[in-house]
């Protein structure tokens, strides 16, 4: 499958590290990303790759050559004059025949393309990008899909939002060779908004939201964070090839405070402090996963999309401190019948109401996460019992109140 990266831009926020070299030649531990971003592919035998060069494009032509010396074959198209981010793909509209992975130069990553690839063909739709959690949504687009992953809305930092649910454009990209048919010449394009956004009425955009590591490297800070987190080995380990570490949290007293059955979103207020926690065990390298019986669906005192809200709320409040959780997994039913408006379909024994450990294992395959190494946290005996059911170590704490220490160290 081809590969092509995005390598001709400027980089004008992190060109104080080295203005001398374009954006994807900046070192990270004494390698440019771009041989990060190639050296990732090729584990994964994604070796035949295109790179789009412009600005300062000859660092890289000379430093990659065909790519023989990395066991990978390399092909260029140089911009003579800036074309944007997508319109120099119109060169490759006859030569690509399949689907194909699109990358932005400038991004840190290291994920299980199989699995996104998987997800892309699930779907068929012209194009999937891939979102994430990320510790910094106020300044980042914001991607909204349905319950079948379509996307829905695509939302600038300057957008009007409300609450909204935690997941942001990546900058990597499956894209069927369909998608570039409406390119009918070289011209000046932007990806996001003139290729990718206009799908959205179509239904044809996707989105693949997974919590392995990609992050822009485009300002001095967040370089030196991928540093820290290379040395680290975090990296490496956030590949959902490997088995993951994950703290699972129940909501009600744990995360928001407890008011019996929150039905109302005004209702929910975080507990004072969570959110630092919650950062914590984000940095920490555990998934951060939300399990939690919501019956008030069964009883029909809440709707789903009225729970959705709910949580885009809690993602909100929770990224307004540089927070995240990575999914939440919920348990709609109740058994007991009689109350009015009741939603007969989720009336019933289920396997995944807590104390039983449905939850946790759905994560946990999802995931490939490794239970005897994780943590279930919550202020109920059913909690507990759930995680002690899935083999997890866990941890009480009392309602409304925070762990009394760093249980996860």
């Amino acid at each position: 499958m081809k590969t092509v990266i995005m390598a001709g831009g400027r980089g004008t926020r992190i060109a104080e590290l080295n203005p001398n070299v374009p954006k994807p030649m900046i070192e990270i531990c004494n390698r440019p990303v771009l041989e990060w971003q190639i050296d990732c592919l090729k584990k994964q035998n994604y070796t035949d790759i295109v790179i789009i060069i412009g600005y300062l494009g000859y660092f890289i032509k000379n430093f990659f050559e065909d790519g023989h010396h990395m066991g990978v074959s390399i092909s260029y198209i140089e911009e003579q004059v800036p074309l944007g981010t997508a319109g120099s793909l119109y060169y490759l509209k006859q030569e690509i025949q399949n689907n194909f992975l699109l990358l932005n130069g400038d991004v840190f990553f290291n994920i299980d393309l199989m699995r996104f690839f998987n997800h892309h063909h699930k779907y068929g739709g012209l194009a999937t990008i891939f979102t994430h959690p990320n510790d910094h949504p106020s300044d980042s687009s914001i991607v909204v899909s349905d319950s079948n992953c379509c996307v829905t809305k695509w939302l600038h930092k300057d957008d009007q939002r409300g609450w909204f649910k935690n997941q942001s454009n990546a900058g990597l990209h499956f894209l069927s060779p369909k998608a570039l048919q409406t390119l009918t010449s070289a011209t000046k394009l932007d990806l996001d908004q003139d290729v990718l956004k206009p799908m959205i009425l179509k239904k044809q955009l996707f989105a693949y939201s997974s919590p392995e590591y990609v992050k822009d490297m485009g300002t001095p800070h967040r370089h030196k964070s991928i540093e820290i987190d290379l040395i680290s080995g975090k990296v490496q380990k956030k590949n959902l090839q490997n088995k993951q570490k994950a703290i699972f949290l129940d909501r009600d007293g744990t995360i928001n405070k407890y008011v019996g059955f929150l039905t109302k979103i005004d209702d929910f207020e975080l507990i004072e402090g969570v959110a630092e926690m919650i950062r914590e065990m984000n940095q920490s390298g555990y998934l951060v996963i939300v399990v939690t019986n919501q019956p008030v669906i069964a009883r029909g005192e809440v709707s789903w999309a009225e729970l959705g809200e709910i949580h885009n709320k809690m993602e909100t409040l929770l990224g307004y401190h540089g927070a995240y959780v990575d999914d939440i997994f919920i348990c709609p039913h109740h058994p007991h019948k009689g109350y009015p408006g009741e939603n007969v379909i989720y009336k019933n024994d289920c396997d995944c109401r807590k104390p039983k450990p449905g939850l946790l294992l759905n994560a946990a395959r999802k995931y490939n996460i490794d239970l005897r190494i994780s943590f279930m946290v919550g202020d109920r005996n059913s909690d507990i019992d759930a995680g002690k059911k899935a083999g997890c170590l866990t941890y009480k704490v009392y309602t409304n109140q925070l762990p009394k220490r760093k249980f996860w160290d």
